[in-house]
């Protein structure tokens, strides 16, 4: 069954990489899209792409989801007009650097966008979802968020901070009738490294390893409707998580070389 078709999904991130991906998957399986993105030149581009597929128009917003302000103006509009049946936190960004040389700017911004403004867009939706009783947030979080490894130490946290959110928030809202899905994949082939690692090296260690956004969009739009707690990707990645869980020291030992790819 196509559990998309003509639901109404929000995506933050939309204009590139993986949630481009996401809304050009959806879109041709027949969803009413909402994007959202700093960059509007290139929202611009996907609803191009996406109305010359034939597919229904979306309708698109420029937003920096850090601007908690602009994102409460932005979404009563959107919620005012619509009812959101699902949305996805995908907006984010990570830096690499070790902690010692960071720019606390720099880990600022990873925590307003990747946190805080992830809770912005969830607030903004959910009181819609819960008195309608139902609903879909979908918050898209990494395997750093559940092994963090050297150079990684300001994104881990804010995925850490995203999974410790996503987990208390379907807690709260259990018997209401909306889902929360936390998205953790490892490293994912799109733009994201050319600010997350602007030496390259990191990129070019793992490419045999990174995952397809069409890889990854597939299994996102496959969870829309149910229950579905996480979605960890690849399995080998999440097996080696439920393993450092158990015993970390033996793992960070055993990681060594493999942990300082960065």
């Amino acid at each position: 069954m196509n559990q998309v078709k003509d639901k109404v999904i929000v995506i933050t991130g939309a204009s590139g990489g993986l949630g481009a991906q996401v809304a050009l998957d959806a879109a041709r399986m027949g969803a009413h899209l909402v994007l959202i993105a700093r960059n509007k030149e290139k929202l611009e581009h996907i609803k191009k792409k996406i109305k010359a597929e034939g597919n229904r128009e979306p309708v698109i917003h420029q937003l920096d989801v850090g601007n908690i302000e602009v994102v409460s103006r932005v979404f009563h509009k959107i919620t005012s007009d619509l009812q959101v049946d699902v949305l996805i936190n995908n907006a984010g960004f990570g830096i690499f650097d070790y902690f010692v040389d960071a720019d606390l700017k720099d880990l600022s911004g990873m925590m307003q966008t990747n946190v805080i403004g992830l809770m912005a867009c969830t607030q903004a939706v959910l009181p819609q979802m819960i008195s309608r009783g139902s609903g879909h947030i979908i918050n898209i979080a990494s395997q750093a968020g559940k092994i963090s490894t050297p150079k990684s130490s300001g994104y881990a946290a804010s995925k850490h901070a995203v999974l410790g959110f996503s987990n208390g928030l379907r807690m709260e809202i259990a018997e209401s009738g909306v889902h929360v899905t936390t998205v953790n994949p490892g490293p994912i082939e799109t733009n994201f490294f050319s600010i997350a690692d602007k030496s390259g090296s990191y990129e070019a260690n793992i490419k045999k390893w990174m995952l397809s956004p069409e890889y990854v969009s597939k299994k996102i739009l496959s969870a829309v409707g149910r229950p579905v707690r996480e979605i960890n990707l690849p399995g080998w990645m999440n097996a080696g998580s439920k393993l450092y869980q158990m015993f970390p020291r033996l793992v960070e030992k055993l990681g060594g070389n493999a942990f300082k790819q960065k």
